[in-house]
């Protein structure tokens, strides 16, 4: 039987899980990005990298890079009582492909960041999201002693959309990455909502 207590209380609402992917090239910067703005621990596959992989993955421009993702990053944040947002980072190597597909089941939606050094490793990313009409932005992440080009630039080497925001981020720092997060849910709100993005 249940207690006047238990009765009288109310029952805590489960908050509302948001699943947003972290997508991009080997060495864009996934891993630190979910790693600076989770709230938890982020759970990483992050790997030393063997001779196994020299010869398989494309190093060229991230040589000093001395491990790899090989299933997920996995971070959180809690936006309030009703809502949390679950941040999933993709693997970013050509043989780790097969695993975008069950990461990006039920997303709300993706940020694909890129690094000018290696634009044309986000291309994959890019061509994902768009062909499974999953709404995204590009991060460009600053990396020092890279190039800076103009967002028109990006855009143009991406060949995405003047409707997908192209922004300039910094995985390392919090504030910089929250904004990123905050431009993605803006931008899927204005894909639903007519009104907004008029």
């Amino acid at each position: 039987m249940a207690s006047a207590d238990s009765e009288t209380r109310p029952q805590e609402a489960i908050p509302q899980a948001v699943k947003i992917i972290i997508a991009g090239g080997f060495g864009a910067g996934k891993t630190t990005l979910v790693a600076s703005v989770s709230e938890i621990t982020p759970l990483s596959t992050e790997e030393v990298m063997t001779e196994a992989s020299y010869g398989v993955d494309d190093i060229g421009g991230v040589e000093h890079k001395t491990t790899t993702t090989v299933a997920l990053d996995f971070g959180r944040i809690t936006i309030n009582d009703d809502v949390v947002l679950y941040l999933f980072g993709t693997p970013g190597q050509d043989r780790f492909w097969f695993m975008w597909d069950e990461l990006a089941e039920g997303a709300l939606g993706a940020v694909v960041l890129a690094d000018t050094r290696r634009l044309d490793t986000c291309f994959h990313a890019v061509d994902f999201f768009e062909r499974r009409g999953v709404p995204f932005v590009v991060a460009v992440n600053r990396f020092e002693g890279s190039t800076v080009y103009r967002e028109e630039e990006v855009r143009q080497a991406l060949d995405v959309s003047v409707d997908v925001p192209i922004i300039l981020a910094d995985a390392r720092e919090r504030g910089s990455c929250k904004e990123v997060l905050v431009e993605l849910v803006t931008h899927v709100i204005r894909g639903r909502d007519p009104v907004m993005s008029g």
